[in-house]
């Protein structure tokens, strides 16, 4: 059998691997993301039969495919090479519910749409490969069989576009140290209810290669100071003893 056959054959079975499982489970209108971007997100998730494009980031990338595995839905990624898997595992995702497709060969369309019959979440490394109609075809097939399907890049005609602004990266100091994390903004826009674009901060990475919320650092509350008190001396009253004894010894007499 050639590479090619046996990549075919590969991947039929986790295609057939897939549609078996998503038979034994209830299938919901929405596909989990992760918490920190579900704001961005009209329904609060991934809408089945959508199509989306991710710019700016391939860790993006990475973050939707960690929440959508690690519910038990299956994901697959068509042409990026640069994807590792032990990068991805580090990030979260399933690997074992993740099928790799490095090099779609003459055929990309085909492979993509053969993949969106029985793969909740497609991604498409290079859309670029893809002419419009292909990418129109594509979008009604992801539509009727209720698969979601991303384009890693410019994507025409998305229902939702992810981009990454305001990138900063923590852990350098004066010279030394090494990046620890980056905080970013990540903006959506696109049509329907998503026409007016969101924003959220995130921390992608964190440390560990995943994504958490930023959390705007509190500022210290400013020293105050103590009013003066003013002390008012009090001066007694000195009375004479002469005549504070008087009382005492016209009494005296009196008895």
């Amino acid at each position: 059998m050639s590479a090619k056959a046996a990549t075919r054959a590969a991947l039929a079975e986790k295609i057939a691997a897939a549609s078996t499982l998503a038979q034994k489970h209830q299938v919901t209108d929405l596909l989990p993301v992760p918490e920190p971007l579900a704001p961005l997100f009209p329904a609060g998730g991934l809408q089945r039969g959508s199509s989306l494009a991710v710019g700016g980031s391939t860790s993006l990338l990475v973050a939707l495919l960690a929440a959508v595995s690690q519910a038990g839905s299956w994901c697959a990624v068509v042409g990026l090479p640069a994807l590792g898997v032990v990068a991805a595992a580090e990030a979260g995702v399933s690997v074992d519910r993740l099928a790799l497709v490095r090099d779609p060969g003459s055929d990309p369309a085909g492979v993509v749409g053969a993949l969106l019959d029985g793969v909740d979440l497609v991604a498409v490394g290079d859309p670029g490969v893809l002419g419009l109609a292909e990418v129109r075809r594509l979008a009604a097939r992801a539509r009727q069989r209720g698969a979601v399907l991303v384009g890693v890049g410019a994507w025409p005609g998305a229902d939702l576009r992810l981009s990454l602004t305001d990138a900063v990266w923590h852990g350098v100091g004066h010279g030394d140290g090494r990046l620890r994390q980056r905080r970013v903004t990540v903006v959506a826009e696109g049509r329907g209810s998503a026409a007016r674009p969101r924003r959220v901060s995130v921390l992608l990475p964190t440390p560990d290669g995943r994504i958490a919320p930023f959390v705007t650092p509190a500022r210290p509350e400013p020293l105050t100071r103590t009013p003066a008190v003013r002390i008012r001396q009090v001066v007694p009253t000195l009375v004479p003893v002469s005549s504070a004894a008087e009382p005492l010894r016209a009494a005296a007499e009196a008895g």
